[in-house]
């Protein structure tokens, strides 16, 4: 099994990372591969819903990291998204990769499951969080929590190391996220098979 940690920080090593390492550590613990994904630190375009994803399931800018990782999502069995938090809301460059990720295939995440992370100095975690839990649910995947809202503190990887709430909160994540992985599996060999898809339905509300 194995899990992809999105990093949504425009720094490989900073906070946002140490927080996903500390959910790895557990994940490697009970035996799950976990590979961390670095979004990096150059723009990333929003999506233009030109629709040109609706064919080929990837997206027409091909430049920037997200068919990438979308192709690596269907070999892989479970998710964590972590965001810094820029203007009390999730970093620009995390918000247009989500989007076009999600617009441009979110069947591909379907059933597995996910979960969230914020990074913040000091405010702002709240919205992050709220922001990004929009993503795993459109993608009917399972949210995967901890014992507390999946933030930690501070200015520095130094600093988020003395969170040490906010760090034994992710250890909880890790933990439950490799709980959750085990039990699909045992599912899976038991017969239990996935929810019939039924194609979407589309009410607007202006006719």
């Amino acid at each position: 099994m194995k899990v992809l940690l999105l990093n949504g920080s425009p720094r490989s090593k900073g906070c946002t990372y140490t927080g996903l390492t500390e959910i790895a550590s557990e994940l490697q613990a009970a035996g799950i591969e976990t590979e961390i994904v670095h979004i990096g630190n150059k723009p990333i375009i929003g999506c233009t819903a030109c629709g040109g994803c609706r064919k080929t399931k990837r997206c027409v800018f091909k430049d920037d990291g997200v068919n990438d990782f979308l192709d690596r999502v269907e070999g892989a069995d479970g998710f964590v998204f972590g965001a810094p938090v820029h203007f009390a809301g999730m970093s620009g460059a995390m918000k247009s990769f989500m989007d076009r990720t999600f617009y441009a295939h979110s069947a591909a995440f379907r059933g597995k499951p996910a979960a969230i992370m914020a990074s913040v100095r000091r405010g702002g975690s709240s919205s992050t969080l709220d922001g990004l839990i929009k993503y795993p649910t459109y993608g009917e995947m399972l949210l995967v929590s901890g014992r507390y809202w999946n933030m930690i503190h501070g200015n520095t990887p130094e600093e988020v190391q003395q969170d040490l709430e906010g760090m034994q909160n992710l250890r909880f994540v890790g933990r439950n996220l490799a709980w959750v992985l085990r039990l699909i599996e045992a599912g899976a060999a038991a017969g239990i098979e996935m929810p019939a898809y039924e194609a979407k339905t589309w009410t607007n509300f202006i006719r």
